[in-house]
């Protein structure tokens, strides 16, 4: 027994983890030469979900129906909190004006290092954690600044500082990409982790319900994205996500905002820039995309 859970149920869980990521690494070109972008990332969203449902069903089998719904909660909790990371992504990626492929292989190896940091972040306790919560501080400013460039700069390769993007060598390495995924998940998991400490304490349910969140990020973000592609002023929604998401990490300490208003708030606002984007694609079909 390791953590409450027999080595069998770590080996298959791990290797069902590894299975799906070799495979998603593997025929993404495949997918991607036979399939519209869009649908293959929808497609690989609702494999990665019935593959946690399928997990879900699993434990309530072997373990009980409690132990089930915790996971179903610590799964729930950490994919609706991950939400805010997609978006934080979306102005990395094309701040460096990182294409479609290279950023499949940037999210894939940054899933990878994050699920690594969540299991020592897990292992390690909440304690860990709140010696970090001063660099949220931090983090929160920077995407208001991050905001602020953006509105100002129509464009999110305005909203990289410039002595960030020097950070990329000329070769065009991703190794400063996947660093900035990784801190932003490493810090994104400073609220996440202790939301999902709440409905269980069971080590095995919490760490495999982070990795099964994590590991349906890279299809949601790419469907999100090519989704988002039809926006004409999605520089202006990215600038009020960007706000939003500070000011939430700011004022976390004040103020606790039950995740269903987070998401209704995105939606909006997501709502509002897609509603202006065709309001103004039927005015004007010609003009120039200001995101792009």
């Amino acid at each position: 027994m390791i953590a409450g859970a027999s080595w069998s149920w770590w080996i298959w869980f791990h290797a069902a983890v590894a299975t799906l990521l070799v495979a998603d690494f593997v025929f993404q070109g495949r997918r991607h030469k036979k399939l519209h972008p869009e649908v293959a990332a929808w497609l690989g969203t609702a494999v990665v979900v019935l593959a946690a449902a399928a997990f879900a069903v699993w434990i309530a089998f072997d373990r009980g129906r409690q132990p089930a719904l915790e996971w179903v909660a610590g799964y729930t909790i950490e994919a609706s909190l991950s939400v805010d990371n997609l978006f934080v992504f979306l102005v990395i990626f094309r701040g460096f004006r990182i294409g479609p492929e290279r950023q499949h292989r940037a999210l894939m190896w940054g899933i990878v290092g994050a699920m690594l940091l969540r299991a020592i972040f897990i292992a390690a306790g909440v304690t860990l954690l709140r010696h970090f919560q001063w660099v949220t501080w931090v983090f929160g400013l920077f995407l208001l600044y991050a905001a602020w460039r953006l509105l100002r700069g129509g464009s999110a390769h305005a909203a990289i500082p410039g002595w960030i993007q020097r950070m990329q060598p000329a070769t065009g390495s991703l190794l400063p990409v996947i660093l900035a995924v990784e801190f932003t998940d490493l810090l994104f998991a400073v609220d996440s982790i202790p939301a999902v400490l709440a409905v269980s304490h069971d080590p095995f349910i919490i760490y495999t319900s982070n990795i099964a969140a994590i590991l349906g990020l890279r299809s949601i973000y790419l469907a999100l994205s090519s989704l988002l592609d039809r926006f004409r002023y999605l520089h202006y929604g990215l600038a009020a996500l960007l706000a939003f998401v500070a000011l939430k990490m700011l004022a976390a300490h004040w103020i606790e905002l039950p995740i269903t208003l987070s998401l209704a708030i995105i939606g909006a606002i997501l709502a509002v820039c897609a509603v202006w984007s065709w309001a103004a694609e039927a005015r004007d079909p010609g003009l120039n995309a200001g995101s792009r």
